[in-house]
This record gives structure tokens, sequence and C-alpha cells, in this order.
């Protein structure tokens, strides 16, 4: 008899525990499935606001209207959105919905160099733009007078010639990672990193002083100056908002100049990039220290990767509604060509 009680005890216990591990698998499979409809609405409606925003830029240079320079940063700053968002939302969508795995070893080397290429153009253009608009307000009078006039001048150029130098500071890691892996006749799989789609070389543990020189102190310098710039642009208009208070003193809602209404966009734009860049930094350390983090943690940091090129696109529209430009354009075209012939 005791026998037989044991044994229907011992398979109550396992019932019991066969439940409760049905239900752990039921609670992360529903979980995961949140996070990849998350994935799949930041990842779409990302990629709608900045190709949107990128085919308003190309019409306006296509039917020779003349480009603001801060246009033509926000113009570069999309390309790199749109370039994260292929490279880190898409791919996070299909794996948390389960319909691919990527396992090629090129195709992860490709996912990342687009990654890591989006990301540093992302803060430089984030870094130019905010250090442009601060040149832009500054007194005439004051130490930027001379570069207030020349720094437009060479922006496309600065542009350009940072766009070189990240592919080929980003290219250098898989090439490193290609010849450590021939030097030592091995794939190196104790230093690798599943990021969910795809598990590649942990660069970062191969060559930690190159890719701090190369990335590292690249990034931590720019988000240095979006600080600066940012406390600049917050003085600058807290100074102009005490000078023009009392001109217009007797009216219910002045109307900000447009100047004014150009950086407070900016400063919105530069300071919501450093609050997800700074979580973005930390959830990465994070992520780095572990050597088989949870996927909790490796698909919460692709979302809050995600986050800023998701969110950028709407927060330049609401500042520069594109329907109106392309309906005053169409009509400008158009409609009254003989009349803007004359002017």
């Amino acid at each position: 008899m005791s026998q037989i009680s044991m044994s229907h005890s011992a398979l109550r216990s396992h019932c019991c525990h066969h439940i409760k591990g049905s239900n752990l698998n039921d609670t992360t499979a529903s979980s995961q499935l949140a996070i990849g409809i998350t994935f799949l609405l930041q990842t779409v409606l990302g990629l709608w606001g900045n190709f949107s925003l990128l085919f308003h830029y190309l019409f306006l240079y296509h039917t020779q209207c003349r480009l603001r320079v801060t246009d033509l940063i926000c113009k570069h700053l999309t390309i790199a959105n749109i370039l994260v968002i292929l490279s880190k939302g898409v791919p996070q969508t299909i794996t948390t919905l389960r319909l691919k795995y990527f396992a090629s070893d090129s195709a992860c080397k490709l996912i990342l160099y687009a990654e890591r290429l989006g990301r540093s153009m992302s803060i430089s253009t984030t870094c130019l733009l905010s250090v442009f608009q601060t040149i832009t307000i500054s007194p005439m009078n004051s130490c930027w007078k001379t570069l207030k006039v020349k720094a437009p001048k060479y922006i496309a150029l600065f542009i350009s010639f940072w766009w070189i130098q990240c592919m080929l500071v980003h290219l250098i890691f898989p090439l490193y990672a290609i010849y450590v892996s021939r030097k030592r006749r091995s794939t190196n799989m104790t230093n690798t990193r599943d990021s969910g789609y795809c598990a590649a070389a942990d660069l970062e543990k191969i060559s930690g002083s190159l890719y701090t020189a190369l990335i590292v102190f690249p990034e931590v310098s720019f988000s240095v100056l979006i600080f600066w710039a940012s406390g600049f642009m917050i003085l600058t208009l807290y100074r102009h908002s005490r000078r023009v208070q009392y001109i217009h003193k007797a009216t219910v809602s002045p109307r900000l100049p447009a100047e004014s209404r150009a950086t407070q966009s900016i400063l919105l734009l530069a300071s919501t990039f450093m609050c997800f860049h700074t979580l973005s930094c930390i959830f990465n350390i994070t992520l780095a220290i572990f050597n088989n983090p949870s996927w909790w943690l490796v698909y919460v940091t692709g979302l809050i990767n995600v986050c800023f090129p998701f969110i950028s696109p709407f927060l330049l529209m609401s500042h520069d509604s594109i329907v109106t430009s392309l309906c005053f354009l169409y009509m400008k075209n158009s409609v009254s060509p003989n009349l803007i012939r004359k002017m």
C-alpha cells in the first residue's frame, strides 16, 4: 500500500511539474508573440515614416527646389534610420514571429555591417544637425560669425566624407573576424553572441582596443557635442523668449519665428535621440556582460535600438508637414507657372 501511495504521489508530482512547464511555455510563447507584433508595428510604421520623409526630400530635389541645409542633413538621417530598421527591425520581426531563422554567416556579417553603419551615421548626422543649428541661431557678433557664413558650404562634403569613413571603418570588423578565424583555424565559437536571428563573432571582445578607438570614442565625442549643442540651444531660446516677451505682451497667442520653431524641433529630436541612445548603450552593455543572455534581454534591447529610427520621422513631420509642402509645390509648379516666371 505504501508503494502504491508513493507511486501515486510521484505521478501527481510529475503531472504538476508538467502542467507548470506547459503553462510557462505558453506564457513564454505569448510574450514572444507580443514582442513580435510590437516589432512588426515598429518596423512597418518606421519604414513608412522614413520612406515618406525620404520621398519628400527627393521630390523637393527633383522639382528644383533648393533644400535647406537642415533638410539635407535630415535626408541622410532618414537613410541611416532605414538602414537600422532594415538590419535590426526586419530580422527581429521575422525571428520573433518564427517565420525564418538566419543561420548564414555571410548574411549575419552583412546584417551587422548595415546595422553598425546605420547606427554610426544616425549619431553623426544628429550631432551635425544639432551643431549646425547651434551655429545658425548664434548672434552675428559672436565667435561663430565666420563659421556661420562658411558652414553651409561644407555640410554636403562633410556628410559624404563621413559616409565613406563609416563604410571603411565598419568593413574592418568582418575582415578582421575572417582574418582571426583563418589564423586560428577555427570559427572562434567561444566568442560568439546570439542576437536572436543569427550568431556572429563577438568583435567587441576580439578586438577591444580597436573597437574602442574606432567606434566608442567617436560615439562618446558625438554625444558630448549633442549635449553641448542642446544646452546652447536651450539657453539661446530662453534668452530670445525673454527678449521678445514685452513685444508680444499685447498678443494673445504670439507666433514663434520660423528659426525658433526649427530650433525647438531639432532640440526635441536631439533630446529624443540621447534618451534612446543612452538606454540602448545601457542595454547593450548589459547584453555584453552575459555570455548566454535571456531572450527577453535580447529582444528588449532590439526594440530599444529601433525606437529612435521609428520615432524620428514623425517628429520631423510634425514640424514640417509633408502634405502641405507637396500641395504647395504642386500648385507652384503646375497651376501658375507663368505667374512664377514673371516674378
